[in-house]
């Protein structure tokens, strides 16, 4: 878990120009899928409209300041010692890139 940390950390500390640009969207299918854990799984510590709850807000402008790549890694890392568990089982890092462009610009809601 260590090593994974340190590599998080050393590819956050890279340019995060190739996640601000547009990721590719996921399948409609997955898109859905994705979709609903935020809206679901986030929502339930996040608020399930995002406005925050045991874990801050995830609106466009609470996220506007923070590196597109440190919230990547939060979301597939986690946060050791809080409540913010590790995604990265669920998910691909284009999955957590397609997530942050989602957050970043006001995420979707949920579609059936």
């Amino acid at each position: 878990m260590k090593i994974l940390l340190v590599l998080g950390f050393a590819s956050m500390c890279l340019s995060t120009a190739a996640i601000a640009q547009e990721s590719p969207t996921p399948s409609p299918e997955r898109t859905r899928e994705l979709v609903r854990m935020v809206r679901q799984d986030c929502g339930s510590c996040h608020g399930l409209t995002l406005r925050g709850g045991l874990g801050p807000a995830l609106l466009p402008e609470n996220l506007r300041d923070r590196p597109p790549a440190g919230l990547k890694y939060t979301i597939l890392l986690g946060r050791p010692g809080t409540a913010m568990p590790p995604w990265q089982p669920f998910m691909s890092e284009a999955e957590a890139d397609w997530m942050v462009a989602q957050l970043l610009r006001g995420f979707p809601e949920e579609t059936k």
